[in-house]
This record gives C-alpha cells, sequence and structure tokens, in this order.
C-alpha cells in the first residue's frame, strides 16, 4: 500500500521540489486545477420542538431542550474528531512525501503564500486574504510571486483527493508546518477547521507578497508585515525560515543557477541556497548572514537588512547565538501566520495533538 501511495504522488509531479524561495517573484505558474471542496461541515441543531405547553410540564420542556443540545454537542465533537483524524493521517502522508521528494522548502512556501495575502484592515472574509486555500486557483497561482508554486499545489493534490473532506487551507497550513518538523525544526503548535473560499472570483489582488529586492527593504518588509499585524520581532524570525530551500534566477531573478551546494540536488539540481545544508531546518541562516563569507550562499537584500536594521538587527544577533530562541520564536509565529485570515469551522478550531 505504502508503494502505491507513493507512486501516485510521484506521478502527480516528478520535478515539483524545484522551486524553494518564498521571496521568488517572477514568470507566471502553468495552469491547475480549480477544484473547490469545503471542509466538514458541523451538524446544525434540530428543529425546535413544537409540543403544546400543555403536553410537557416545564421540567420536561428543560430537559427535552437539555438532550437535544447534548446530541448536537455529540454530534459536533465526532465530526471534528472525523476530520483530525483525516488530517493525521493526511500527515503521514506528506511525512512520505518528503522522505522521498525532499520538498520541504516549496511546501513551506505554499503555507505561507496562501496566509500571507492577509489584510488586518479588511473585516470581512473573504476579501481579507489569509489562509483560505485560494492559491488553488490560476488567477493566483499565476501572481509573479507565486512562480513556480504550482508544482506544490501538485505535489499535494493526491493527497487531497484521497481526503477530499480536508481544506485546501488546512492541507497547505498542515503541509507547510509538517515539512518545518520533519526539516529539524520546533513542533509548530497549529490550529485546524479552516474554511476553503469556493471561486477564484474571492483571491486576492496581486502584490500583497513580500518583494524580495526592493529599494528600501526594511522599509518594505514593515509595511507588508505590519499590513498582516506582524512586528518586528516576527518579521526577523519568519526570516530564518530561509535556512530552507534555494532560490532559482529563472523564476525569481535572483541567485546563481547552481552553486557547489546545489548542483547535485537532492531533487532537481541548481539554484543557489541561504545555506549550505539547506534541507535541515537550524539558525544557520542567521550565522550566515551575518558573516557573509561564502560566495556560494545567497543574501537578498530583504535578508542583509536584517543586520542592518537597528531594530531587526537585535534580534537577528540573538537567533545566530541562540537557536534554542529562535526555535521558540519561530513556532509561536509560524502558528499565527498560518491563522492569518482564516475562517474555523468550528469558531474555535481544533488540534491534532492534544
Amino acid at each position: 500500500m505504502a508503494a502505491q501511495r507513493l507512486a501516485a504522488l510521484h506521478a502527480a509531479a516528478p520535478s515539483a521540489f524545484s522551486s524553494t524561495s518564498s521571496a521568488s517573484h517572477g514568470r507566471p505558474a502553468a495552469r491547475s486545477s480549480t477544484t473547490a471542496l469545503l471542509p466538514v461541515a458541523l451538524p446544525r441543531a434540530a428543529a425546535t420542538l413544537r409540543a403544546a405547553p400543555s403536553r410537557l410540564l416545564p421540567q420536561e420542556a428543560k430537559a427535552a431542550g437539555s438532550g437535544r443540545s447534548v446530541r448536537c454537542m455529540a454530534s459536533a465533537s465526532a465530526a471534528v474528531a472525523s476530520g483530525a483524524a483525516e488530517l493525521k493521517a493526511a500527515r503521514e502522508d506528506i511525512r512520505e512525501l518528503l522522505k522521498t521528494t525532499h520538498c520541504h522548502p516549496i511546501l513551506v512556501r505554499l503555507g505561507w503564500h496562501d496566509s500571507g495575502t492577509y489584510d488586518k484592515n479588511i473585516k470581512e472574509w473573504p476579501q481579507r486574504g489569509g489562509a483560505n486555500g485560494s492559491l488553488r486557483f490560476d488567477v493566483e497561482l499565476k501572481h509573479g510571486a507565486n512562480a513556480g508554486l504550482v508544482n506544490a499545489l501538485k505535489l499535494v493534490q493526491p493527497i487531497k483527493d484521497k481526503y477530499p473532506n480536508i481544506s485546501y487551507a488546512d492541507l497547505f497550513q498542515l503541509a507547510s508546518a509538517t515539512a518545518i518538523e520533519e526539516a529539524g525544526g520546533p513542533k509548530i503548535p497549529m490550529t485546524y477547521g479552516r474554511i476553503d473560499v469556493t471561486g477564484p472570483e474571492q483571491c486576492p489582488p496581486e502584490g500583497k507578497l513580500p518583494d524580495a529586492g526592493p529599494s528600501a527593504p526594511a522599509d518594505h518588509l514593515r509595511k507588508v508585515f505590519y499590513r498582516m499585524g506582524l512586528d518586528d520581532k516576527e518579521i526577523v524570525v519568519l526570516s530564518g525560515a530561509h535556512t530552507l530551500g534555494r532560490s532559482r534566477p529563472e523564476r525569481s531573478g535572483w541567485g546563481k543557477p547552481e552553486t557547489k551546494y546545489t548542483k547535485n540536488g537532492p531533487g532537481a539540481p541548481g539554484g543557489q541556497s541561504w545555506t549550505a545544508e539547506w534541507l535541515k531546518f537550524d539558525n544557520s541562516y542567521f550565522k550566515e548572514i551575518k558573516e557573509k563569507r561564502d560566495q556560494d550562499l545567497l543574501v537578498l537584500p530583504t535578508d542583509a537588512a536584517l543586520f542592518e536594521d537597528p531594530t531587526f538587527k537585535v534580534y537577528a544577533e540573538k537567533y545566530a547565538e541562540d537557536q534554542e530562541a529562535f526555535f521558540k520564536d519561530y513556532a509561536g509565529a509560524h502558528a499565527k501566520l498560518s491563522n492569518l485570515g482564516a475562517k474555523f469551522n468550528p469558531p474555535e478550531g481544533f488540534t491534532l495533538d492534544g
């Protein structure tokens, strides 16, 4: 069974792990599926009892209402348990996928780019953007910052087909968090139950995601991340996820075609990585950006700004010295990012691990 499952996943995207930069902005992605599926809906309350007052004593009516409430709560709990079971099974499939395709970076980018369109100044859903599964539609996949992410969608689509009650929004965030954890990073305290948008007309406009090379990098980062409701500390710690992955010039306009660290893969060879071990999640990104001692490692203007801006530098220096602090702060910031703009069912969401 495991062999059949992996064969299906590979058939969907034999080269889907070739792009990884979370800041890429280049050629439009190819067309992809636009199927819209919603997550498991919780049962609605039963119709109100219509018995005549003379037929039910007050205490009997209260007992009947109480029983009805208990049944609804039990049904809701069963729906959540079913959704959690499917997500746990999907997580195991994602782990198997990661073992064989080494697609950790592009799955992180998939989750980030779905949630990173959030605008805290817009209250209505889904107009506010965020983690709502809109990235599966062609119109958003073709945004310049999403170049190559069609490959990530191809990777996870067989898992979505296998577990149709999971929303795309949940699947994208599950894949992102699982990729961090499987690369050696911290456990992310995730919440699930996100609802998907239903059509491409609900996609956010282009221009919501960060640019890799703005004229004023620190100001640009603040403009984008403050709009999401994130602060300077979260900007710096989330930048640390560039410890994973490579930037490809044909997609983002940044990086070398290949380096001594990327010419042999794993996965499709090529691109330029920020760190030597670009499939390992640790604090080496901050160390390398600080030292700038290896010309084969990438430093974007937005990376350099972390040690040039006085406020950013305080956090960047801290994370370069203290991996435990980086992991702790990263886990919280990643979880926060994954919830931005999301609408949950049930409203409080649910967790998978206690």
